[in-house]
């Protein structure tokens, strides 16, 4: 017998997201699945979170279950856009079966949804079956297909993180999901390791700009020191940590784009972080940016004084390419 515990998704949560000069009540919903074909992103905790050993048909009545689940857990009334997640990829058809896909425009049908995938996975034919599957009318463009490039930089892509694809065959994916009927949603990575906080900053602003013109959204996902990951090993050993906040408001100051910005496990030793003092006014101001596009606020908070903005200057202007960094 299946316990109630192993129906529930990873994670499920109702949150806000600006869309199109609104801002929109969500639901965002993480999936056991299959489990990542690729398996290899130096700073995923997900990729372990998987069913083992199921048949295609086991493995769709688990996850269908968790669809379930959210139904019955979560009123349709209360929320208008649904972010998808899973342990890899939802367009991925052995990680996450096509039945669970039809099960999941059935029951999420009229919702503006988000969901993410790898490149390779991003078949136009997939697209515009879930499409029919979710469409009512009600949005011009009802799903957005998620991709983590994290970097339009090749190098950086296949050494700091080992995504492995590249960004021609983002710009394909791109090119398929929306000939299918969709948008697209592209996620940026703030800092992955091996970088000095100066080229990750660097490599922020020209991420964007370069993404920018292949992209209906842009989030920028700052990179937290997950459990049993890669990245948790160099940060236990001290040669990483995650990117500072005044880091994170000077990308988005500069930003061309209203560029989103959820600081996840900021204020913590394992996410964006800067002293603690001066942490939580800053995470407010990037929150609150990311529903208002308001950049006075990032402004406001930029030209705070604290001491730990001294030792940001001092690590962006001295901190050196493959070495350790110079501060916890």
């Amino acid at each position: 017998m299946i316990s109630v515990e192993r129906e529930k998704p990873l994670a499920c949560w109702k949150g806000k997201d600006a869309y199109d000069g609104s801002v929109l009540t969500t639901l965002t919903v993480i999936f056991r699945t299959g489990g990542c074909a690729w398996n290899r992103c130096r700073m995923c905790g997900y990729r372990h979170e998987r069913y083992h050993g199921l048949s295609g048909d086991a493995l769709a009545d688990r996850i269908i279950r968790q669809v379930n689940w959210v139904k019955a857990n979560f009123r349709d009334d209360d929320y208008q856009m649904l972010k998808i997640f899973t342990s890899g990829s939802f367009f991925d058809p052995v990680e996450v079966p096509p039945p669970v896909r039809d099960a999941v425009a059935a029951a999420f049908r009229g919702k503006l949804v988000i969901a993410e995938t790898r490149p390779e996975y991003v078949a136009t034919d997939a697209v515009s079956e879930f499409i029919a599957g979710i469409d009512t009318g009600e949005w011009d463009v009802p799903l957005y297909v998620a991709m983590g490039l994290e970097t339009t930089d090749d190098g950086i892509r296949e050494k700091s993180i080992d995504k492995g694809f590249t960004f021609a065959d983002f710009t394909g994916a791109a090119d398929r999901a929306r000939a299918g009927g969709a948008g697209v949603k592209t996620y940026l990575m703030m800092k992955p390791p091996f970088l000095t906080e100066q080229e990750a900053i660097d490599d922020m602003h020209r991420s964007i700009r370069e993404a920018a013109p292949l992209s209906d959204m842009i989030s920028m996902n700052l990179c937290t020191v997950q459990s049993r990951t890669e990245v948790e090993r160099y940060w236990k050993q001290g040669a990483y940590r995650p990117p500072y906040l005044w880091s994170v408001i000077s990308v988005l100051l500069k930003a061309g784009p209203h560029v989103l910005c959820d600081p996840v496990g900021g204020g913590s030793i394992r996410g964006p972080h800067n002293c603690r003092t001066c942490d939580h006014d800053i995470i407010g101001a990037i929150t609150d940016y990311s529903l208002n596009a308001d950049r006075s606020l990032l402004r406001a908070v930029a030209e705070m004084d604290c001491t730990c903005k001294k030792e940001w200057e001092f690590v962006c202007s001295r901190e050196m390419p493959y070495c350790m960094p110079l501060t916890r």
